[in-house]
């Protein structure tokens, strides 16, 4: 681990040379209508670029580079062993350059330099490196046939695909896409969130120096309702794969309807539930992962561990424990790397943040920590970890995706009851569980309807074990080997012999 100092992190970030245009076949250049957007750090709202407002015109001309690049077949043809060595040299100077990307993203989303450098930054590379790995190791089928018969089951990549990718893991989200799109031959057209543009920017150049084609892997920075609805809507892209609101979720599949039927694949909103049982092994382990799932990252996660199900009979008891526990996340200046809580991603989510601690108040739910923006002297965007008793699972607050540090406790007297809370949401991304009983702890997680749960621990897991969600929380998988699936057709040939 580095041993720089916040002194340290802002001088680098006084001489960072910060690039803001798009990437197409192989170079920056800016959008072809010369229009920009301000990049404004969220810390303290200083201007950090002026990143390329991408367009329709900018999508057609990058689809068409991505088409002509994949049948060209230089990457879409390459042998496997080939594609796998020069994924893993992009993963290789993903971490070489840490610090530079880590810096990159804390003033560009406002998370604290420490998670920046020890998670989203390898987390990245190692998603890039460990679908590369797999290449060469997943094979087709051969079906049970007659003597005379010969049938073939292949994977193929399905072409050109657009990847939309969120605001609060920029990096990450984005290999999570890319690492499997390219492992199997793709094209790629890279669309990040406008409020985070940097880090995908800057991989594109070393997309390049790893020995990835030009135009195999591009950049477009702009607003989802311009670039993100003209890549959605492009007779030429074969597959669109998403990761954020469940409003935009919805809208894609639409535009996939209107345009060519696309594959739309998606990983969508949640509203977790973390369930504490009676019997779970450790109560004070279980209230420090309960402030964990709330506070990590401002709370700007899509598994957030929001609805804390607390069994009535220690409730009086997990209650001290928690607000204990909570005490050690504090917002600070996210390039302290003491820091553990930095700054909401813009002025936008603070005030959303904000509007849902006062529709809590307002519901009757019972404030029992935080619910204020601090350091607003500072010019960032900051809100302290909020926590609301006496919650009912019809409040606005326990409903809806809020993306910030705001828990909600909800009461249950029985397992049956709290399966049916947790389940009683348009939601189904992850949930967690604390409890001694193995018998009850594999029921419960078989009831829950969630696509990850855990026990005794929250968020658990490795690029091994499949993302996504059920319901309204989206369809398709990132991570592991089943995320092959949604960058490749299956082939079937039959041959008479």
């Amino acid at each position: 681990m580095t041993k720089l100092t916040v002194n340290d992190w802002e001088s680098r970030a006084k001489n960072l040379t910060i690039e803001g245009r798009a990437f197409i076949n192989g170079e920056y250049v800016t959008a072809e209508s010369g229009q920009t957007f301000e990049c404004i750090s969220p810390i303290d709202g200083r201007k950090l670029a002026d990143v390329a407002s991408c367009d329709t015109v900018d999508a057609i001309k990058a689809v068409t580079n991505a088409r002509e690049t994949f049948e060209s077949g230089i990457w879409s043809q390459l042998p496997p062993t080939k594609r796998q060595a020069i994924l893993i040299r992009f993963a290789d100077l993903i971490r070489a350059n840490k610090e530079e990307l880590a810096l990159l993203e804390t003033l560009d989303m406002g998370k604290p330099i420490s998670d920046s450098l020890a998670i989203d930054i390898p987390g990245s590379a190692k998603s890039i490196r460990w679908m590369a790995e797999a290449i060469d190791k997943v094979y087709g089928e051969v079906a049970a046939t007659p003597e005379d018969q010969l049938g073939l089951v292949t994977r193929e990549p399905v072409g050109v695909v657009a990847a939309i990718v969120p605001w609060n893991f920029p990096l990450m989200m984005a290999c999570w896409k890319l690492g499997p799109a390219l492992a199997t031959g793709n094209s790629v057209i890279l669309k990040p969130s406008e409020k985070s543009p940097l880090t995908a920017i800057r991989v594109a150049q070393l997309a390049i120096e790893a020995g990835i084609p030009k135009g195999v892997f591009n950049v477009l920075p702009g607003y989802g309702h311009t670039v993100g609805k003209a890549l959605a809507l492009h007779m030429d892209v074969d597959t669109l794969v998403f990761t954020g609101s469940t409003k935009t979720a919805k809208q894609l599949m639409i535009y996939a309807g209107e345009s060519n039927m696309k594959r739309v694949w998606l990983e969508a909103g949640g509203k977790s539930p973390h369930i504490i049982f009676a019997d779970a092994p450790d109560l004070k382990e279980a209230a420090q992962a309960a402030a964990t799932a709330i506070a990590f990252n401002q709370g700007e996660v899509c598994t957030a561990g929001s609805r804390l199900l607390i069994e009535r009979s220690i409730k009086d008891q997990f209650m001290p424990l928690l607000l204990e526990a909570i005490k050690s996340w504090r917002p600070g200046n996210p390039l302290d790397p003491a820091t553990n809580i930095g700054a909401l991603a813009d002025d936008t989510q603070m005030k959303t943040v904000m509007s849902y601690i006062e529709a809590g108040n307002q519901e009757g739910a019972k404030l029992v920590l935080g619910g204020q923006r601090i350091a607003e002297e500072t010019g960032g965007m900051y809100v302290e970890p909020t926590i609301f008793d006496n919650v009912t699972n019809d409040m606005k607050i326990a409903k809806e995706e809020i993306f910030g540090p705001v828990l909600s406790i909800i009461t249950f007297d029985t397992v049956e009851e709290a399966v049916q809370i947790a389940n009683d949401t348009q939601y189904g991304l992850a949930a967690a569980l604390w409890t001694a009983n193995l018998s009850k702890a594999h029921r419960v997680a078989r009831a829950l309807r969630a696509g990850s749960v855990w026990v005794n621990q929250y968020d658990g897991g490795d690029m091994t074990a499949p993302f996504g969600g059920y319901k309204q929380s989206g369809k398709g998988r990132d991570k592991s080997l089943h995320a092959f699936d949604k960058y490749t057709e299956v082939k079937a040939t039959w041959i008479k012999l």
